[in-house]
């Protein structure tokens, strides 16, 4: 675009009128990155069906009886059993949801909380304070996300075995305290939100490193830290592996207990596929509420300002 100033004949101030430029033909040419074209919208269109396929999917089978699923000529218009199929789930004795649902709601919660404290933490120091040895010490942490899950589980089970914890709700909480890829996020995050000058002048204004951490660090990172413990949360609600080997059948959490409703020889599908409704619809209200701090979290992260 072309800026013409042209001055006012009343001696005032100059006006400017801007002027799109012009293709060789001499009209004027559209302005590109205003609105996108059709087929962005038809794409962003065809991810959403395809992430909502599945609960749909879910909900129609839990909608319907003991033979929807294996029913070839079945509708995909949902049945008017689903109340009933979450009625049988909540009420069952061997499920026990509502206490699943608690120790998966508050075990979720102190988990992502600690993830994002921790991480913050650390991502300050490997961002913002010199020290020998810090670039390996993070690739060390870095490289920890190679490990597979399944090689702690024979260990970590004899150590809390001994601890007396097995079958608690601290078994589940403490080995994930901390996350690797939250420290790496929490990094890369600070290492670009907050500039080294920004904390000289916190320093020389008086301030201690805790308050200036606090003040400097927390603000910058509070998009940030709301994307991790989105994430967090959703990764501790969905974890089955090691609360089914050390969790007590009696007091589990969701995901174990929702696997005793296949526990049998004959599998109702109704019922499995209504109790994963009934599941997924706290992580939708979550991403309800929060889906705003998500959106500005991922933004923030991905646009160096």
């Amino acid at each position: 675009m072309t800026d013409l100033m042209k001055p006012d004949q009343a001696g005032g101030e100059a006006t400017v009128t801007i002027v799109a430029p012009k293709d060789r033909k001499g009209r004027a040419r559209r302005i590109r990155g205003i609105r996108p074209p059709w087929w962005i919208y038809g794409m962003l269109v065809a991810v959403v069906l395809a992430s909502l396929f599945p609960l749909y999917f879910s909900f129609l089978i839990g909608s319907g009886d003991s033979s929807t699923l294996r029913d070839p000529n079945r509708s995909w218009i949902p049945l008017g059993n689903f109340f009933a199929n979450a009625a049988a789930v909540v009420n069952d004795p061997n499920v026990n949801f509502w206490r699943a649902l608690w120790n998966s709601v508050w075990t979720s919660t102190i988990i992502a909380v600690a993830v994002v404290v921790f991480s913050t933490l650390a991502g300050w120091a490997f961002s913002k304070l010199r020290f020998p040895g810090s670039k390996g010490l993070l690739a060390f942490v870095v490289a920890t996300m190679a490990v597979p899950q399944q090689l702690g589980v024979v260990p970590l089970y004899v150590m809390f075995a001994e601890f007396g914890w097995t079958g608690k709700a601290g078994a589940i909480i403490v080995p994930m305290l901390a996350s690797a890829f939250g420290v790496f996020w929490m990094t890369q995050y600070l290492r670009q939100a907050v500039p080294d000058e920004l904390i000289e002048a916190a320093r020389m204004d008086g301030a201690s490193m805790i308050r200036t951490f606090w003040t400097v660090g927390m603000t910058a990172a509070r998009p940030a830290a709301a994307m991790l413990f989105l994430f967090t949360f959703v990764q501790a609600w969905n974890n089955f592996f090691w609360p089914f080997i050390v969790l007590d059948r009696q007091d589990p959490t969701l995901p174990v207990s929702l696997a005793l409703l296949q526990s049998n020889h004959f599998v109702d599908y109704s019922l499995v596929l209504a109790g994963v409704v009934l599941a997924t619809l706290p992580l939708l209200a979550l991403f309800a509420f929060a889906g705003k701090q998500l959106v500005s979290g991922i933004m923030a992260g991905a646009v160096k300002g």
